[in-house]
């Protein structure tokens, strides 16, 4: 018997067999989800205090609802021992790991997606579930709209257009402040020929982010309006392709970058007229690569070509290129916070990579990007040191630089400061050698927040100055808003709690003022705001505190859902608390664990 579980919506069990024990209570249909989605069998007394605290005999009463789920899985599964592990039958289906771990050709079909999870399931008695089951649903949404865009990347990328724009219809209404989904639907309109369509939604699009955010729409929507048809552009030689596409790059390489992009797209429209499968695909990596690294706020359309290289090197069977094109996916992934999706194609490109030490250490790296967002510290170190071998045994220090960059980051945020100095004063020295200044700010920012850790205000204040002067200089939203936050911090320091808060608000809309921003910057400003609020009583702390909540939430932000919690908490709002130490105690944090006893 295999079973089908259903947790998107009203939550259901289909068996094979016909047959399957219905559910009496709904805190099982709770304790079900809550086994399926803990990185950990948890003990006993755990689920008793989470789900039966008002009952008699908490214990007795969690006995009885796992009975429950074990009738349900009938004789191929089982739920036994303390901590509590669960096994399911053999070809079990999990909706929610479809969503987050699956094929977008095979999410996509799945009748619960976009639906709330345990839509239907209130409970009473039980605040810090309540708080832990808001996160989830929350993440499991995002989860959901990131199939949707992918399914729409996907589809368009193999010529379906209809059902590329359903999908990111789809996705755009789930969230229509995504910049991303706004400008994919319009880039789909205009495709299709639906000109009109396309104007429309630009219109709507433009009111709707002036009346909510008060911004206009960015680059890359108004890059979707000038989207032209696909049209025959002839045939062309290899070797002028070639030619074009080195110009291009060369031009992105030394400045030009709109001119260097220009060139490109021409290459990728004569390359399709070659009929040569390899510059098909080369000419579209090459593209992407500058309109993701190179290009600020034009990620979504360099997604869009990655999506088509990865499908025609699939056909010719082009393992490499098929790797680097899922690194560069994973990566933008990672940018924008859909963790689940990143590992996907980033351990995807590991195993197409083939032992090149080049592919293998860009994707580890960008994997243990990923793992350090998450807060799976442990993982996250295990995998960037690796990285860093091989980074250094296939001659890239770039990647040993973001590697030892990140290192440093995982120091600092454990507040093991010497570890932290360490590795960023590597990571500058090795970006420095290289001429890699674009990076520089990064490193230079969290070195200054090693001093303020250190209680060297006076180094951190130079450092940290210094990094946001390079960042203004570069243009790069992303440092800009990082190196403003760590000159906000030292002002707190320093007593000027009024121009904190002013330069914190100027960091968040540094970070975010492009369509492609390093998500996780949001979050680690927000967590800032919310400190300072609470220790000065801004009116704007509960505000920031859900945002926080949200956000962290949304993306699997482990450590910053705690933080969020215990803002919270220090708020008054019921079950936070308790929420948090449930999820603290699968963080490897010391830092973190102490402001639990505070």
């Amino acid at each position: 018997m295999s079973l089908t579980i259903h947790l998107l919506g009203r939550p259901r069990i289909e068996s094979s067999s016909g047959e399957v024990y219905q559910f009496r209570s709904r805190k099982s249909w709770a304790l079900l989800t809550y086994l399926l989605l803990s990185e950990h069998p948890p003990a006993r007394r755990q689920l008793a205090s989470l789900l039966f605290s008002e009952a008699d005999d908490p214990l007795r009463a969690l006995r009885w609802n796992l009975s429950e789920i074990r009738q349900s899985l009938g004789d191929g599964g089982r739920v036994e021992g303390d901590p509590v592990d669960l096994q399911l039958p053999a070809d079990s289906v999990v909706d929610i790991e479809l969503v987050t771990k699956g094929a977008w050709s095979t999410a996509v079909g799945l009748p619960g997606l976009g639906s709330l999870l345990l839509d239907g399931i209130a409970l009473q008695g039980a605040p810090a579930f309540e708080s832990w089951l808001l996160s989830e649903q929350r993440h499991v949404a995002a989860a959901s709209e990131a199939i949707l865009h992918e399914a729409a990347l996907g589809s368009m990328s193999r010529g379906d257009k209809k059902a590329a724009l359903r999908y990111a219809m789809r996705a755009s209404m789930m969230s229509p402040l995504d910049e991303n989904h706004q400008a994919l639907v319009i880039r789909l309109y205009r495709l299709t020929g639906d000109d009109a369509a396309a104007e429309r939604q630009f219109a709507a699009c433009a009111e709707l982010f002036d009346r909510e955010l008060g911004v206009a729409p960015g680059p890359a929507v108004h890059a979707a309006m000038h989207e032209t048809q696909e049209h025959d552009s002839g045939v062309a030689d290899p070797e002028s392709v070639a030619a074009i596409v080195e110009a291009g790059s060369a031009a992105v390489a030394a400045g030009a970058v709109e001119a260097g992009v220009q060139s490109l797209r021409a290459a990728v429209r004569m390359a399709d007229g070659t009929s040569r499968a390899e510059l098909r695909v080369s000419s579209r990596l090459v593209l992407a690569e500058a309109l993701v690294h190179s290009l600020r706020g034009f990620d979504e359309e360099g997604v869009a070509a990655l999506y088509e290289a990865d499908e025609i090197a699939h056909a010719d069977g082009d393992r490499s290129s098929m790797a680097r094109a899922r690194a560069e996916v994973g990566y933008v992934d990672f940018l924008r916070a859909r963790y689940d999706r990143a590992e996907l194609w980033l351990t995807d490109a590991v195993e197409l990579a083939d032992d090149s030490p080049s592919m293998m250490a860009k994707a580890t790296t960008y994997l243990g990007s990923v793992e350090s967002d998450r807060a799976n510290y442990g993982k996250a170190t295990a995998l960037l040191e690796s990285a860093i071998e091989l980074s250094r045994l296939a001659g890239e220090p770039r990647l040993e630089a973001w590697g030892l960059s990140m290192l440093g980051r995982i120091g600092l945020l454990r507040n093991d400061v010497d570890s932290a100095a360490e590795h960023l004063d590597a990571s500058i020295e090795l970006a420095q050698r290289d001429h890699w200044l674009a990076l520089l700010p990064w490193p230079q920012t969290m070195r200054g927040e090693v001093q303020l850790a250190r209680h060297d205000t006076d180094g951190a204040e130079k450092l940290l100055r210094q990094a946001f002067a390079r960042a203004c200089q570069l243009g790069d939203p992303c440092w800009e808003g990082m190196s403003a936050r760590g000159v906000a911090m030292v002002a707190a320091a320093k007593g000027e709690s009024d121009l904190a808060f002013e330069v914190l608000a100027d960091s968040r809309t540094r970070c975010n003022r492009l369509a492609d921003p390093y998500v996780w910057l949001d979050g680690y400003i927000l967590d800032a705001q919310c400190h300072l609020g609470l220790r000065h009583g801004h009116p704007d702390t509960e505000q920031w505190v859900d945002a926080l909540r949200q956000l962290a939430s949304r993306t699997g932000m482990k450590e910053l859902i705690v933080r969020s919690l215990l803002h919270g908490a220090a708020l008054g709002h019921d079950g936070d608390a308790s929420a948090a130490a449930l999820l603290a105690a699968d963080i490897d944090n010391p830092s973190l664990h102490s402001l639990l006893d505070e």
